[in-house]
């Protein structure tokens, strides 16, 4: 197919200002379609972050989203966007959109995917974390009328599969990174001995609780260690008792992108002790991912696993999700391997070059355009 400009469609519950990795992805994607000659139309619910030469398509409460609104505000936001989009498109074939392209789950696909059917405008959606295992079977049904999908880690293109999906319509990947505002990596004498860092909500998923308990238990024998965490969220209070336990731990709360750059920067050890729960899961962690390219050295959980992004051997480590022995044992012999350290950097770094958004914009469009050829070849 011709490589002509696209006109993309795009739906995200939420925009930034926002916070979160879905929020920072769609941003920066349609910066880059954008600045690629593509024409992109956004639909959200919150947020106000709409990219110099995209348009946002307006939404309008509805009999049917007022009635949905109380039990699930994601349905009442895919009920007004169907509505929206039939009147843009008047309700015909001939309509100007190319391909929507839909940032969530079952939710939405169960009330935008019929209607991308009967319009003839094929429908891509990116799941950015694991699905929740309470609703496979809506989720079956919902996504037999998505065309294609990208799921951001292994895990959860397993999750598509277990819901049916073929793997030949499953595009594999991660989210971008702006590394032309990264800093550049510093090497080990500008690093803070013994520093252990972690980025993310202060959610339950993340599983901080884990890595507190395991810092308290290497501090014991290790004077001067310091973790610090930043993030903010529900479990603010039950992390900060936790942490009272013993010197050494610092919840920095939020902090802006450049503040978190510059801590993992003069980190010795990034860690994400993220755990699998029923409801959700990690997806490929952003924050793990500029770890690396920032040269700091990074362990994840298995359920923070950054596979098949990051191929490279030694690159980083990873720690059985939930084990704090584990985890322990994994920190100990990294903080105790500085030539261990040195090559881990220098992988991570190697690793992390692949995948600024200039990259990763281009393999979703490639996978655009193939699901528009598989659109055409069917009509």
């Amino acid at each position: 197919m011709e490589k002509t400009a696209m006109h993309i469609l795009r739906l995200s519950y939420r925009v930034p200002p926002m916070p979160g990795g879905m929020e920072r992805h769609v941003e920066c994607l349609t910066r880059e379609q954008l600045g690629r000659g593509h024409r992109v139309t956004l639909a959200f619910r919150h947020g106000t972050a709409v990219p110099d030469g995209a348009a946002r398509l307006s939404l309008s409460r509805t009999a049917l989203s007022r009635l949905l609104a109380p039990r699930s505000d994601r349905a009442a936001f895919a009920a007004e966007a169907s509505a929206a989009i039939r009147q843009l498109t008047g309700g015909s074939r001939a309509h100007g959109v190319d391909l929507l392209h839909l940032h969530g789950d079952q939710t939405e696909a169960l009330w935008l995917g019929p209607l991308c059917r009967r319009l003839g405008i094929p429908l891509c959606m990116t799941v950015h974390a694991r699905l929740s295992d309470r609703r496979r079977r809506l989720a079956r049904h919902a996504f037999r009328f998505v065309d294609a999908f990208i799921a951001l880690g292994s895990g959860t293109a397993s999750d598509l599969v277990a819901c049916g999906v073929q793997e030949r319509r499953i595009l594999t990947m991660s989210s971008g990174l702006e590394l032309s505002h990264m800093p550049s990596a510093v090497g080990p004498e500008s690093r803070e001995r013994g520093l252990i860092v972690s980025v993310g909500a202060l959610d339950p998923m993340k599983n901080h609780g884990l890595l507190i308990e395991a810092f308290h238990e290497l501090a014991r024998s290790r004077p001067g260690l310091r973790l610090v965490i930043a993030g903010e969220g529900p479990e603010r209070g039950r992390l900060t008792e936790l942490a009272s336990g013993a010197p050494g731990v610092e919840l920095v709360g939020a902090l802006g992108r450049d503040d978190v750059y510059a801590l993992v920067r003069r980190a010795e050890v990034f860690v994400l002790a993220s755990r699998r729960l029923p409801g959700k899961g990690e997806g490929v962690p952003t924050a793990a991912l500029e770890a690396l390219a920032l040269g700091t050295p990074v362990v994840v959980s298995t359920e923070a696993s950054l596979d098949p992004v990051v191929t490279i051997p030694e690159a980083y480590r990873v720690f059985r999700a939930g084990v704090k022995a584990d985890l322990v044992g994994t920190l100990r012999t990294l903080l105790d391997d500085d030539p261990g350290r040195h090559v881990m950097s220098e992988r991570g770094r190697h690793a992390a070059a692949e995948l600024g958004w200039p990259v990763v914009a281009g393999r979703v469009e490639e996978w655009f355009r193939l699901a528009l050829e598989r659109r055409h070849s069917c009509a």
